[in-house]
């Protein structure tokens, strides 16, 4: 989400409700430009029939991503699925004062706060690498002016490792 506050405060937000577009209100939820626009045209979609189902959103949005970004709708509170068909709602209004509401009596609240007690399955360290091709060393060394490529890093310093070759460079 790239909700940026100063859009919405007060005066720019009289502004703003002057001309109302889809563009604006996908904008909020996605940086991306296809994934906003895929999102407007499904909710435009929804706008001019009043309710739609999968089978009959445009063929330019996979019946799949279709899926993906009605379910994100209803996730926010903009359309709700009812009997097969989604339709536009006004749920969202509530959650977002309420979630605005949580954020400031958290920002208050003073307690200590321990994310391991929190996350409790959290995996913390940083990810290994899981596959894919050895990284690619590449090291000029001095005394013989070799270049060695693809060495293990605890070989690099006698020339040896596995898949590594040597290149003369004088």
């Amino acid at each position: 989400m790239s909700i940026k506050y100063w859009e919405f405060e007060d005066a720019a937000l009289k502004e703003k409700l002057k001309s109302t577009n889809v563009k604006e209100i996908a904008k909020l939820f996605f940086d991306n430009d296809t994934e906003a626009y895929r999102f407007s045209v499904l909710l435009l979609e929804v706008k001019k029939r009043g309710k739609i189902r999968l089978k009959d959103v445009p063929a330019i949005v996979p019946i799949a991503t279709a899926k993906r970004y009605f379910d994100f709708a209803i996730r926010l509170g903009i359309v709700k699925h009812e009997n097969g068909y989604y339709e536009l709602t006004d749920r969202f209004s509530k959650p977002f004062r309420n979630i605005a509401t949580y954020i400031k009596t958290w920002m208050e609240n003073n307690a200590d706060e321990d994310l391991s007690i929190e996350f409790p399955n959290v995996k913390a360290d940083k990810q290994q690498k899981r596959g894919g091709r050895r990284p690619i060393r590449v090291e000029n060394s001095q005394k013989t002016d070799n270049i060695i490529i693809g060495a293990a890093p605890q070989n690099i310093e006698d020339g040896k490792g596995s898949n590594d070759s040597t290149i003369k460079t004088n």
